[in-house]
């Protein structure tokens, strides 16, 4: 998994509803975030990659990794 790739979950560019992207290209589009999160989440799983999910002001509000991570959370940090 390279930095930056993955599937996005952000809000629709040109107005309301919720995107899914990958390598900038849309591959889904949902009027509520639950359901694109969890459209984005099965992508991510699929393609075994990271999941970064958007608030409505695009700022990234989570990360999910579903690939090799290779920089794990240690433990006891």
């Amino acid at each position: 998994m390279k930095r930056g790739g993955g599937v996005h979950t952000a809000p629709k560019p040109e107005g309301s509803g919720w995107v899914n992207e990958v390598n900038g290209k849309i591959v889904s589009r949902h009027r509520t975030k639950e359901v694109a999160v969890a459209a984005g989440r099965e992508i991510a799983q699929r393609l075994k990659v990271e999941q970064t999910i958007h608030r409505t002001d695009g700022v990234i509000s989570e990360k999910n990794s579903y690939g090799n991570d290779p920089f794990p959370p240690r433990d006891g940090a």
